[in-house]
C-alpha cells in the first residue's frame, strides 16, 4: 500500500499507536531498530531519526558516526497485538549520511542500486519467492535454546506426529494479518523442521519480508516456550535449512522468462540469467551462504544442491526450473540458506543474472540424472563441479569476482569478507566437542 507522510501522521494517532520501530539491517543480516515514541513520528517520517552507525557492525568508525533513517513509507504497518507488545508499528529504513547522500554500507542501498541497474537495461520489476525452511527446538528450564525435540513428524505429517503444528499456524496467521499472502505451509522431511511459503513478490518487498518472517518466528515461538532457529545445519545427519530463491524478471508486466515457442517453454532471456547464475555463482556463495555452518548443509546428501548444474525438474540440480509457465515461469536457486543477508543474496543473484543477459551467455546442456549417484569422473565428463566447501574457500572465490565486488561496493565487500573471515578464524582455533569426544581419552 502507498503511503503519504500525511497517511501515517494520521494513523498513528487514530489508532493510538505508542512505538515506531524504524527498522534497518547490518551487512550480515542481523535485524537493527531505533524505537521512538508516537509524539516522534513528524520527525520520523521528515528522514531526521538518526543513530550512531559506529556501534553497527560493518557501517561507520567513530569519528563519523552520526548516520540518518529514512523511513520508506509504504513499509509502515501496525504490528499484531500477539508479538508487539503493545500498539506498536514499523516502518524499514534506508541509511543515509548526514549530507543526505546514501550510505554506501547499507544492505537495502546495495540491492536498491542493482535493482537500478535492471532498469536501466528495460526491465521493470524482479521478483522473488523465498521458501525458508527453519527448525522449532524445545528450550531448557532457563529458556535456553536446545535442539531437544519431541516431534516425531516427517514431510508433510501433521499432528499428533507434528509437535510445531500450532506455533507453525500460529506464525501462518500472524504473517497474514501483516500482508503476507500464506500459499503453504507444512512439515518438512527432518524432525522439528519446517517450511511457511509466502507468494512471490518484488525484490525490495521480498527481503523486507524474508527479515520479518525471520524475527516473527522466532518471537511468536519464544512465546510458546519453543526456540526458533534458521540456522543451516543444526544437527548431523538430518536434512538442514535452506532458503530457496525463485527468481523471474518482467518487461512491461510481462514475465520476460517465458516463451511458449522456446525450448521447454523458456526464453534465450531465460537461459542468460542462468547462464550468469551458474558464472557467478562460486562469487556469491560466501554471501548466500553466510556461515562456517553453511557448508555442513552443503554437504553430500539431504537433497542439499552442492554442484553447480541446472535441470528443467532435476532437484539434485543447483538450478532447477519448476514446471508453471506463463506469468509464473521462474528459475529457481537452491543453495542459498536463510541465514542469509537478503538484501545482498537477492541484489547478487540479479546481478549475475542481469550479466548472463548482457553477456548473451548460453548455459551448459541440462542435467537429467541424479548428480548425487555420479562418481567424481562422471561428474567432471558433465563439466559439473563444486561449490566452494568450506567458508574459507567461498571468501576466496568472492574476492577473485569483480562483478560481485562491485555489486557490493568497496565498503560492503571489505567491510563483509574481514568480518567472515574472523569468524573462519575463530572456528579454526576453537576446541570442538566432535574433537574432545574423539581424542581426549584415546591420547
Amino acid at each position: 500500500m502507498a503511503y503519504s507522510k500525511e497517511d501515517i501522521i494520521r494513523i498513528v494517532r487514530e489508532q493510538q499507536i505508542e512505538f515506531i520501530r524504524m527498522q534497518f539491517t547490518d551487512i550480515f543480516g542481523q535485524m537493527k531498530n531505533v524505537a521512538i515514541t508516537a509524539s516522534q513520528v513528524e520527525k520520523a517520517v521528515n528522514n531526521q531519526i538518526m543513530f550512531d552507525g559506529s556501534s553497527i557492525e560493518g557501517f561507520t568508525r567513530i569519528h563519523e558516526s552520526d548516520q540518518c533513517l529514512y523511513p520508506d513509507l509504504n513499509s509502515f504497518i501496525i504490528l499484531p497485538d500477539n508479538v508487539s507488545g503493545g500498539r506498536t508499528a514499523r516502518m524499514f529504513c534506508d541509511v543515509y549520511n548526514t549530507d543526505g547522500t546514501p550510505f554506501v554500507g547499507d544492505p537495502r542501498g546495495v540491492l536498491r542500486r542493482v535493482l537500478r541497474r535492471a532498469e536501466s537495461m528495460g526491465f521493470d520489476d524482479f521478483n522473488i519467492g523465498p521458501e525458508l525452511e527453519f527448525f522449532l527446538f524445545e528450550t531448557d528450564e532457563d529458556g535456553h535454546a536446545t535442539t531437544r525435540t519431541k516431534d516425531e513428524a516427517g514431510y508433510f505429517d501433521l499432528g499428533p506426529l507434528d509437535h510445531g503444528e500450532a506455533t507453525r499456524r500460529e506464525i501462518s496467521h500472524t504473517l497474514e494479518q501483516m500482508g503476507y499472502e500464506i500459499e503453504a505451509s507444512h512439515h518438512e522431511c527432518a524432525v522439528a523442521q519446517h517450511e511457511i511459503d509466502f507468494k512471490y513478490t518484488t525484490a525490495l518487498d521480498g527481503a523486507d519480508k524474508i527479515m520479518t518472517f525471520r524475527l516473527m518466528t522466532k518471537s511468536l515461538a519464544r512465546k510458546n516456550g519453543l526456540h526458533a532457529t534458521f540456522m543451516p545445519k543444526p544437527i548431523y545427519d538430518i536434512a538442514g535449512n535452506g532458503m530457496h530463491l525463485n527468481m523471474s524478471l518482467f518487461k512491461n508486466g510481462k514475465n520476460v522468462f517465458c516463451d511458449p515457442n522456446g525450448e521447454r517453454g523458456l526464453s534465450q532471456t531465460a537461459y542468460s540469467f542462468i547462464a550468469g547464475l551458474l558464472d557467478h555463482v562460486q562469487g556469491f556463495t560466501a554471501i548466500t551462504n553466510p556461515l562456517v555452518n553453511s557448508y555442513k548443509r552443503l554437504g553430500a546428501g539431504h537433497e542439499a544442491p552442492r554442484y553447480r548444474a541446472w535441470s528443467a525438474s532435476n532437484r539434485s540440480a543447483l538450478i532447477r526450473i519448476p514446471a508453471a509457465r506463463g506469468q509464473a515461469t521462474r528459475v529457481e536457486l537452491r543453495s542459498p540458506d536463510p541465514s542469509c543477508n537478503p538484501y545482498l543474496a537477492v541484489a547478487v543473484c540479479l546481478a549475475a543474472g542481469l550479466d548472463g543477459i548482457a553477456r548473451g551467455l548460453t548455459p551448459p546442456p541440462e542435467i537429467t540424472g541424479d548428480i548425487y549417484s555420479m562418481d567424481d569422473a562422471t561428474r567432471e565428463s558433465h563439466g559439473i563441479y563444486c561449490l566452494p566447501d568450506t567458508l574459507k574457500d567461498a571468501l576466496e572465490e568472492m574476492e577473485k569476482d569483480a562483478l560481485i565486488l562491485d555489486v557490493l561496493g568497496a565498503h560492503v565487500a571489505r567491510h563483509y569478507i574481514e568480518g567472515k573471515t574472523k569468524e573462519w578464524d575463530e572456528y579454526q582455533t576453537r576446541v570442538s566437542s566432535w574433537e574432545l569426544e574423539k581424542y581426549l581419552v584415546v591420547y
